[in-house]
């Protein structure tokens, strides 16, 4: 439910729905081909980490304009591929092993992983090459990004002129249980699953402790914890759960919330209000900004100078 690192993007894209029916080229990128295959693959992962679902899309402008925004991420990634070949950059076969375990682990073993390839069109050796491609140009893209810390008289005048505005943000601590997502062509199934959920919340409202209730039932990872997410701030989780989870009263339980994950049921146990930050934590705090800033504006920079330097052919109508 957290906001995704690498591993829990490649997860989605192996749990994703492969959308098949295109063929042909998508894109050439200095003459390296991107197939409507792999965009179609890698679609359904951007839609997935942003908790969203081609079949969740009716406008056609707006598919046309996400399906373009992932096509020029993936333009951008074989860019950073290229250039990490020209500069020597590479990632060890025991880094792969290691991401490679991590995936196995997180989807439930072996068997479930070998499926799970299956199902998204991959063999051992095509996602292996296809985890080495994204890996080495993650570590391309950090190398570009590089940049000297901020200097601290800068520091303190952004934070002289945003004290006021500097506030630990308001946060939630809460409970969940998972019923995950069903077949999406299935809305027998999905219901069902609705309903399941609207039963056990029954049982809590009469009494039935809800960690227990989540301990028993819930298909997260965090069931053995009874359902317990700790403490987390807006923009940590995907909308809906967010928007339902600061909407209750401490010690409230929602009302089944569909995510791109399945259905959940929301135990709110605390709130804290926004809070004034000390000194020291506001003045990192705009170190961390500064930072942020200065590596996103050098990320920009580099992908456009490899933009403007590649030769660029997009062939899919896009």
């Amino acid at each position: 439910m957290r906001i995704l690192g690498r591993v829990g993007v490649l997860m989605l894209l192996l749990a994703g729905t492969v959308q098949g029916g295109e063929t042909g080229i998508a894109a050439r990128v200095n003459g390296t081909e991107i197939s409507n295959f792999r965009l179609e693959r890698y679609f359904s992962e951007y839609l997935q980490a942003q908790g969203r679902s081609v079949g969740g899309i009716r406008n056609p402008d707006t598919y046309k304009r996400l399906k373009r925004e992932a096509l020029d991420q993936m333009i951008a990634k074989e860019l950073l591929w290229q250039e990490a070949q020209r500069r020597g950059i590479s990632v060890s076969d025991a880094e792969i092993d290691k991401q490679l375990a991590m995936l196995k682990q997180g989807l439930g073993g072996e068997e479930a992983f070998a499926r799970e390839l299956n199902n998204a069109g991959f063999d051992t050796q095509s996602f292996t090459d296809y985890l080495r491609h994204e890996l080495v140009a993650s570590r391309m893209l950090e190398a570009l990004s590089e940049v000297e810390p901020a200097a601290e008289s800068e520091v303190q005048t952004v934070y002289d002129a945003n004290r006021q505005h500097l506030q630990k943000p308001e946060q939630v601590w809460a409970r969940h249980l998972l019923l995950k997502a069903s077949d999406p062509a299935d809305p027998e199934a999905d219901e069902a699953s609705r309903q399941e959920l609207l039963a056990l919340r029954e049982q809590i409202e009469a009494g039935a402790d809800f960690s227990e209730v989540a301990e028993q039932h819930s298909q997260d990872s965090t069931a053995a914890e009874g359902g317990d997410l700790g403490y987390f701030s807006r923009g940590t989780m995907v909308p809906a759960f967010e928007n339902a989870a600061f909407a209750l009263k401490p010690g409230e339980v929602s009302q089944p919330v569909r995510t791109v994950f399945g259905w959940h049921l929301i135990k709110l146990e605390s709130y804290l209000p926004p809070s004034p930050l000390p000194k020291e934590q506001g003045m990192q705090l705009v170190r961390d900004f500064l930072h942020d800033q200065r590596r996103k504006e050098a990320r920009e920079a580099a992908l456009k100078q490899l933009t403007a330097t590649g030769k660029i052919e997009v062939v899919s109508g896009l």
